[in-house]
């Protein structure tokens, strides 16, 4: 028997990104190249305001590329309309939705827009995804209740449940975790690991949570001053790329346990 081929969802071709200036392009990271597949949860670190957030924006076509290509399924980026890309990804962001005198519900049947009739009325298949949504992030029992009563975690959940009802291959989020206590971000990234191999969707989630994600994540994205890495954990801690994230005289990398220690 022959081993199955996984399938490449997101692929990145020397990528580089940045803004474009009066005077020229500002870059911000370049030479990016990686190929996320199918079923696998990726964390991307790095310090504060090394690019996540732009890198992000770049994949989900909300900012330009400088240079480089980023493929879904094999497609560039700009050749999906708005409403093609919808059925393709999904995106959560750290800001709190704007609907929030909604239901939880209703929230998450909002992820159903790329598929329902002009007048946005459900099918039976639409609630049977919302259903799941709300079965595999343990939100049915807020289903009822109004967004404006929720906690951070449980909004971070809902948010989670509607693009899971969305039903696109590729999930992206942009630091999931932000403003959770330690129990919450441990439950959220482990939430998306279960997600990632039962739903064999593809998740992209950037972190400040690095030796969470090297615990949970099939592979990462490291950003650093002056390149970006990717692999496995494993072979990133090896090689010693995490070394690079913080100034050596104040943070140190344990190779041994995969965590962050204060020089004292």
């Amino acid at each position: 028997m022959t081993k199955e081929k996984k399938h490449i969802v997101l692929e990145v071709q020397n990528l580089d990104i940045g803004y474009v200036q009066k005077g020229g392009s500002s870059i911000i990271a370049k030479e990016m190249n990686f190929s996320l597949y199918k079923g696998e949860l990726i964390g991307l670190v790095g310090a504060n305001g090394i690019g996540k957030s732009t890198l992000l924006r770049t994949l989900t076509g909300m900012q330009k590329a400088l240079k480089g290509s980023v493929l879904i399924n094999g497609k560039p980026l700009e050749g999906y309309s708005a409403f093609q890309l919808a059925t393709q990804l999904s995106v959560v962001l750290t800001e709190p939705p704007a609907t929030k005198n909604l239901s939880v519900r209703e929230l998450i049947s909002l992820g159903r827009q790329p598929y329902t009739n002009w007048i946005g009325s459900l099918s039976e298949k639409d609630n049977k995804k919302v259903q799941l949504a709300l079965e595999a992030t343990e939100t049915m029992d807020l289903a009822q209740r109004k967004c404006y009563e929720l906690s951070d975690g449980q909004m971070q959940r809902v948010s989670i449940a509607r693009a899971l009802a969305q039903d696109t291959p590729l999930i992206i989020l942009d630091e999931p975790t932000t403003h959770l206590d330690l129990y919450h971000r441990a439950y959220i990234l482990k939430l998306l690991k279960t997600l990632a191999t039962e739903t064999h969707k593809t998740i992209l989630f950037s972190t400040h949570e690095i030796d969470l994600a090297i615990q949970l994540a099939d592979k990462m994205i490291v950003m650093a001053k002056k390149k970006t890495f990717f692999d496995d954990p494993c072979k990133l801690i090896e090689t010693g790329k995490f070394d690079s994230l913080f100034p050596e005289e104040t943070i140190a990398f344990d190779p041994a346990t995969g965590r962050f220690t204060i020089r004292k």
